[in-house]
């Protein structure tokens, strides 16, 4: 297994990076305005031979696709193809406003329901309100895009967060 390492950019945003085999470090800084920083360096450690690339969000989105997405979205992307049941995922970072929350406090949304909370190689299907939701976590939704896009929205900035839902 890849040992990722994860650091937090204060301002900036968060550096994730790993060695290959071939001992070349690649990392990528997400950064808070959602464009991505793709960087490699030789094996060695050669500052003056490392590149970097900028991608926008769209354009990273893109590039993780190419390389085959995470293991939860490997597992369901065959239900996304299912027609009119639009299915989405978001990944919690440790400066997300849900994170260390329980997830009842994420506020409803016409038509969509939070279906699993993902947390390594395990799925929590159906989490009750007082699931606590961490950094590295990805919850998986059903619904209406624009009433996932609110929930991942809230999730992120903590729009709309319920009251009293506590664990």
């Amino acid at each position: 297994m890849v040992e990722v390492r994860r650091v937090t950019l204060p301002g900036v945003g968060v550096l994730h990076s790993f060695e290959t085999a071939d001992g070349v470090e690649l990392a990528v800084v997400a950064h808070r305005t959602g464009s991505s920083d793709l960087m490699t360096r030789p094996a060695g450690g050669d500052d003056d031979a490392a590149t970097m690339v900028r991608l926008d969000e769209e354009e990273a989105h893109t590039l993780a696709d190419l390389l085959g997405g995470t293991r939860i979205v490997e597992s369901i992307t065959e239900f996304d193809e299912l027609p009119g049941v639009p299915i989405d995922w978001f990944t919690i970072d440790a400066d997300d406003a849900i994170a260390g929350l329980p997830i009842g406090v994420v506020p409803a949304a016409t038509g969509v329901v939070l279906v699993a909370v993902v947390r390594g190689d395990h799925a929590h299907p159906s989490p009750a309100p007082d699931f606590l939701v961490q950094a590295g976590d990805t919850i998986v939704a059903v619904g209406p895009t624009e009433g996932i896009e609110t929930v991942f929205r809230a999730v992120r900035d903590g729009s709309g967060f319920r009251e009293g839902t506590g664990a």
